[in-house]
């Protein structure tokens, strides 16, 4: 018996192109809204005994609460077992406390989404290309985690877009080691940039650890928000001498108006992006940006 494939509202785009593989069943859910703002979901397909799989991230609090909801009902009328899929996942850049009294967001989240009844053969869950390597350990009572690594279509995406010379790069030390694992499956140079922090949030540029001159870059970060980390990077990249920029990130948030601002900087030819977080569902007409699925991966993980 076919998967059945139920998903969050915010995520019905990916969960389509899921379908669309042929190998799936549609799982169909009810939603609807009473006067004070409840949601009110009811599941309109049987999965009891049912191998059933769940397609959502937790971009916000209203869909992190509407998958715990859906998932935990979808358990408690009898799936056999449980997927759930999460391409984004959202506060992952509150993984640590800095500040004496932070709330470590990604832990609360991940104990949320752990106390999720289990099913017969168990819980997984699968979360992409995460900020935190650590953010898998937060998950308890047998929610057993999978990072998947989007690693293949970056490195399609480099080869597609910057041809076979060019550096790999990234905005700053801090992701260093996963560029560095990308230039090396490339066959390609590994470029970062060496920051000194002056007072408070302030820095400067001391070195870029290789020669960008004369050569295309491509700047890959697993998430962009508004950009400017990127734009800064993209700068520096540029006065060093680089002839062209390419931007490759698996998560494009594009808040506050970060993909104009990238758009309008005039230092980067093209930006390619997964389909992982749901502000990228109209980028498709975009000539700026190149999206690409995570369909087929999601299918080979399930």
């Amino acid at each position: 018996m076919k998967k059945i494939i139920f998903n969050t509202r915010q995520y019905q785009y990916l969960a389509e192109k899921v379908l669309a593989a042929g190998a799936y069943e549609r799982g169909e859910v009810e939603v609807n809204y009473f006067t004070d703002g409840e949601r009110y979901q009811r599941i309109l397909s049987d999965v009891n005994n049912r191998d059933v799989v769940i397609i959502g991230s937790t971009i916000n609090d209203e869909s992190t609460l509407e998958l715990f909801d859906l998932a935990s009902s979808l358990v408690s009328y009898g799936a056999n077992s449980l997927s759930l899929v999460v391409p984004y996942f959202g506060y992952s850049t509150m993984e640590r406390a800095v500040l004496p009294g932070e709330i470590v967001t990604a832990k609360s989240r991940a104990r949320l989404l752990s106390a999720i009844p289990r099913s017969n053969k168990g819980n997984r869950i699968y979360l992409f290309d995460l900020h935190s390597e650590g953010i898998p350990y937060y998950f308890e009572h047998g929610l057993y985690p999978v990072h998947v690594y989007c690693k293949d279509i970056v490195i399609k995406a480099a080869l597609e877009y910057a041809g076979s010379d060019f550096v790999m790069a990234s905005t700053d030390a801090g992701r260093a080691k996963w560029v560095e694992s990308l230039a090396n499956d490339l066959g390609v140079g590994a470029a970062f940039i060496l920051k000194r922090r002056l007072k408070g949030d302030h820095t400067e540029v001391s070195a870029i650890n290789a020669d960008v001159a004369g050569k295309t870059v491509v700047i890959y970060d697993d998430m962009i928000r508004s950009g400017g980390s990127i734009i800064n990077a993209a700068k520096i990249y540029k006065e060093a001498g680089a002839t062209d920029i390419i931007v490759i990130t698996t998560h494009g948030l594009f808040v506050n108006d970060g993909l104009q601002k990238l758009k309008n900087c005039g230092l980067i030819s093209k930006l390619i992006c997964t389909d992982s977080h749901a502000n990228c569902r109209d980028l498709a007409d975009d000539d700026f940006v190149v999206v690409k699925s995570l369909a087929g991966l999601i299918c080979s993980v399930i």
